[in-house]
């Protein structure tokens, strides 16, 4: 049997075991940020932006019907705070899982990194200065 090579391709795109994608959660109330980072993180493979929210209420019932590898978690939320997101991540992992936690804030003063390290947080990034380091950071999370 002589296989095309276009054929040869598609058929080891359907025999090899695809590799699971970052499933990650934009926890953001800014429509516009939130929209530029589902887009720039869509170009990204291996990469699935599964949801958002925009409120503390919204993050949580998200975090428990969901498997989240990563949450992206903003201070200022339309109603409640990241903050009490990252606590009840740190708090009840049973219930919310155990996602990685990145805090994408315009608060990136000490005391609020300060804070946000307390509650177990993995990175912590200035919106106005490091969306950059936020998108390298999860590439070097992705899986190989």
């Amino acid at each position: 049997m002589d296989l095309s090579q276009n054929s040869r391709g598609l058929l080891a795109t359907m025999i090899a075991p695809s590799i699971p994608k970052m499933q990650i959660l934009l926890i953001e109330d800014s429509p516009l940020l939130r929209r530029l980072l589902t887009e720039t993180l869509d170009e990204i493979e291996g990469v699935n932006v599964c949801g958002f929210a925009e409120t503390e209420t919204e993050a949580l019932e998200q975090l428990e019907g969901k498997s989240v590898d990563l949450a992206i978690v903003d201070i200022e939320l339309a109603q409640g705070s990241g903050v009490g997101v990252l606590r009840a991540l740190k708090t009840n992992p049973e219930k919310y899982g155990l996602p990685k936690k990145v805090v994408f804030t315009n608060y990136a003063h000490s005391a609020m990194r300060q804070r946000c390290e307390e509650l177990d947080i993995d990175a912590f990034f200035d919106k106005s200065l490091q969306m950059n380091d936020l998108v390298a950071y999860i590439y070097n999370k992705l899986p190989t």
